[in-house]
């Protein structure tokens, strides 16, 4: 049942026994994110103890890992695989005034706190957390709670969020599946691996992007960049690639409504190894053949979704392109602290508006747009081009061939030797001069070089927004890598302009 309460929203339900306890701890610790405050209420012996095991032993990946009730340490805590977890029993404390000498004060920021009997650190709890209420209900039997989860402040949303979530895989026959949530990308989606009766599957939990403030035009970033806003284009392109005999996973069940999607688990097989991770040359080859054979096909511009639905792919237009270029000016080198001025900003503009005409007059074909190695598998029972599992297509636009095989070769998080991307970009254009007499082999490569350098500058921006606004750091270590590919592109003679520009405006990454 869904309640609204003052600051939050709620909802409750009925927990017959143990395993739905452990079942529910599953569908928090899911949407738990670093830094969270989970509080739990309820009388001795409610449930709360058993509660806190099932979570942290789930987020642990060990079912025996040791939780004991820290009634009398007062706080433990576990240095779990995505993030500290401190686990604090306030039963004892005497006072709000002891809070800090717990060693509170000293919690990590990424750490997520689980507070029983937070009611002895009244008014001290933050806005935004979640609640978790255990009640007893021996009408239901002795094992039985109810439970009343909240989301207080800015995590009511992910409250609503943890229950549509619970209801899709309800209807769509995974309610007794185990849950175990994959390591993010940068956006906002959430990727699970479901398993089911020795079965596997993978859960993508993308909820509906709000639209941002207007920054062009009265069009938010988003709109201007075509940036898929639901889940539509990924069902749509994904049985559009299927029926060109290329792996996307099949979809199993979806509801584009509310954003989910139970498809196919196409393994863990990457097309990189090591560490640091390098490309494994064959599969990267592979690659380029997948881009080859899409390429030197006619490709609709709109694609079936269901009955009396199909979705248009958007064009990647100059708009798109030039407001992409742009994230460099607006965080890099802000982050930089070398800020462009009017003058600067213009200049950068036009440069890239007369750089971009080729590349927007340029046969058009479906540019994928995240065309590398963390999105693609290696699937070696398959044949042939069926060989690269390709995951995420979902801002897919119609644009210029020469885009995707940059963002394959020009991998920003991993180091593609030059040696190498030269002779997977000749195995490409031998491969499209076999198959079509008129292919402009030279005017290709000048798309390349000018759309790697929009996809790097484009990037250098994006990372750096990641640091900044969003507090992700760890993508600041693939500047330098980013770094390199802009200068291998800019050093195209046909960008003899941009480069001047970026020589005398863009700081080096030491000054970043």
């Amino acid at each position: 049942m869904l309640l609204t309460s003052t600051g939050g929203v709620s909802f409750t339900l009925t927990l017959p026994d143990e395993r739905a306890t452990a079942r529910f701890a599953a569908d928090i610790a899911c949407a738990l994110e670093p830094g969270d405050l989970v509080t739990l209420s309820g009388d001795l012996g409610a449930g709360k103890t058993t509660f806190a095991r099932a979570l942290i032993r789930h987020l642990a990946g060990d079912e025996t890992v040791e939780v004991p009730s820290p009634t009398f340490t007062f706080v433990q805590t576990y240095d779990l695989p995505r993030y500290p977890l401190v686990h604090a029993d306030l039963y004892r404390l005497a006072g709000a005034a002891e809070l800090s000498e717990l060693g509170f004060d000293d919690v990590p920021d990424n750490a997520v706190v689980l507070m029983e009997w937070s009611d002895r650190a009244a008014g001290l709890l933050p806005a935004d957390r979640f609640d978790i209420t255990f009640m007893l209900t021996p009408a239901h039997g002795a094992d039985a709670r109810e439970v009343r989860y909240t989301g207080y402040g800015a995590l009511a949303a992910r409250a609503e969020r943890i229950r549509e979530v619970r209801a899709f895989l309800d209807e769509s026959g995974y309610a007794e599946a185990e849950r175990r949530r994959m390591v993010g990308d940068a956006s906002t989606r959430i990727f699970e691996r479901l398993t089911l009766k020795g079965d596997s599957a993978i859960l993508m939990n993308a909820p509906r992007k709000p639209d941002g403030p207007p920054v062009r035009d009265g069009k938010p970033y988003s709109a201007i960049a075509h940036l898929a806003e639901d889940t539509v284009p990924y069902v749509a392109v994904a049985a559009g690639l299927r029926e060109r005999n290329l792996s996307t996973p099949a979809i199993r069940h979806a509801d584009t409504t509310h954003g989910f999607i139970i498809m196919e688990d196409l393994g863990t097989e990457c097309i990189v190894d090591g560490d640091p991770p390098a490309p494994i040359e064959e599969r990267y080859a592979a690659a380029v053949d997948v881009l080859l054979s899409l390429h030197r096909r006619r490709l609709p511009p709109v694609l079936p979704v269901a009955p009396q639905l199909e979705y248009r792919l958007p064009r990647y237009d100059a708009d798109a392109f030039l407001i992409e270029a742009e994230l460099l000016l607006d965080w890099y080198l802000v982050r930089a602290k070398a800020p462009a001025g009017d003058a600067a900003r213009a200049q950068f503009v036009a440069l890239w508006r007369d750089a971009l005409a080729p590349a927007l007059a340029a046969p058009a074909t479906w540019v994928l747009r995240d065309y590398h190695s963390p999105n693609l598998l290696w699937l070696p029972d398959r044949y042939e081009v069926g060989r690269i599992g390709v995951l995420d297509f979902q801002d897919t636009v119609i644009g210029p061939a020469a885009y995707d095989v940059a963002s394959l070769l020009q991998d920003a998080r991993v180091d593609v030797p030059e040696t190498l991307e030269l002779a997977l970009l000749s195995r490409y254009v031998r491969g499209r001069q076999g198959g079509d007499a008129q292919f402009d082999a030279a005017e290709f490569v000048r798309l390349y070089a000018t759309l790697a350098a929009q996809r790097a500058t484009k990037i250098l921006g994006i990372f750096a927004r990641l640091d900044k606004r969003d507090g992700k750091p760890q993508y600041l270590r693939h500047i330098p890598r980013l770094w390199g590919y802009l200068q291998r592109s800019l050093a195209h003679p046909a960008l003899a302009p941009l480069k001047t520009w970026y020589d005398g405006n863009v700081p080096a990454p030491g000054a970043v």
